[in-house]
């Protein structure tokens, strides 16, 4: 068996996310305290302060990253070695460029950009190039995951947005969630750069079947030439999951790989009236790379919001995928 080496990547800038002002509600991740008041009595074993951070750093420990545990265990057993884990500016302010160093060994790349716009994470130019270039290779594959862009009303009239923020806040209907929070802008960039614009729009709530479990995604089966929809059925019911939308080129070279239904019980989105599905992830057409590009929401990672079974059958396609030449 192949043995994969495996990064994860999280290209928020942590002092970035951990300075938000908390006296502002927008484009900021909540705190570990406000979390456990918002949905007790989940995370009440985090209560103590002696033990765990408080503070939007105790979240992004606590919970965020704990969301993607799953996934990297089970890479890692499948493997039979650690995957690396990689923050793009951690506490002291150190960066780690998404470079070619850190690519040096590399042959499967998952982009987890949970970083908010308002911290304004861009891929510079050696940055896309180095992506550009692990693409070169065949058997390389990798993943740009941005999440949800929920409250953009920036091109309404202003006596309109706050009613724009409602109409999308009552979709979704997570409460924990603020009426503007924008996430994904190192995924914009790096997308933008290699020539295949992806936009991450609005926060989607997916269908779920009557038992609770996903809706079954709407696969292209002709299209998935690595297998790695084989036995997955569903991806998951995270209650705000971006329509990714395809831009300028990107029409020409990203195909639309699987669709994801959306909740017709939900409250009203303008978004949804005329579309029954949103586009949930994005795959290159053989001659766009030489290897393949995946664009997904970053919760395909994530082990949080159901489906679980059938994203493990995922994960492991994409660690056991067959070597290309």
């Amino acid at each position: 068996m192949i043995k994969r080496h495996i990064m994860v990547y999280y290209a928020w800038s942590r002092p970035g996310e951990t300075g938000a002002p908390l006296q502002v509600i927008e484009d900021r991740f909540p705190t570990l305290f406000e979390s456990r008041r918002m949905v007790f009595p989940r995370f009440h074993e985090l209560a103590d302060p002696h033990q765990f951070d408080q503070s939007i750093a105790g979240f992004l420990d606590h919970i965020m990253k704990r969301n993607f545990t799953a996934f990297v265990d089970l890479a890692a057993s499948l493997t039979g070695q650690r995957v690396a884990e990689i923050e793009r500016v951690t506490d002291d302010g150190k960066i780690t460029p998404l470079n070619a160093r850190l690519l040096a060994g590399i042959d499967t790349l998952i982009v987890i950009s949970f970083d908010s716009q308002r911290t304004a994470q861009t891929a510079q130019s050696d940055e896309i190039e180095a992506l550009r270039t692990f693409l070169d290779h065949p058997d390389h594959l990798a993943f740009v995951c941005p999440h949800h862009d929920i409250g953009d009303v920036a091109h309404l009239p202003e006596s309109e947005q706050l009613q724009r923020h409602i109409v999308e806040f009552l979709h979704h209907g997570d409460t924990t969630i603020p009426p503007r929070q924008r996430f994904g802008e190192f995924a914009r960039s790096l997308l933008a750069g290699l020539g295949v614009p992806v936009e991450n729009r609005f926060g989607l709530r997916p269908a779920a079947e009557a038992d609770g479990t996903p809706a079954p995604i709407e696969v292209d089966t002709t299209l998935d030439r690595l297998g790695l929809l084989q036995k997955v059925s569903t991806f998951n019911l995270h209650p705000h999951l971006p329509q990714l939308e395809r831009l300028g080129e990107a029409f020409d070279k990203l195909d639309v790989l699987a669709h994801q239904r959306i909740d017709t019980s939900a409250p009203p989105h303008p978004f949804a009236s005329d579309r029954p599905t949103f586009d949930a992830l994005l795959q290159s057409r053989p001659d766009t790379f030489a290897g393949t590009l995946l664009v997904s929401d970053t919760t395909l990672w994530s082990s949080t919001a159901g489906g679980v079974d059938s994203l493990r059958e995922l994960w492991t396609n994409v660690v056991q995928r067959s070597a290309r030449a």
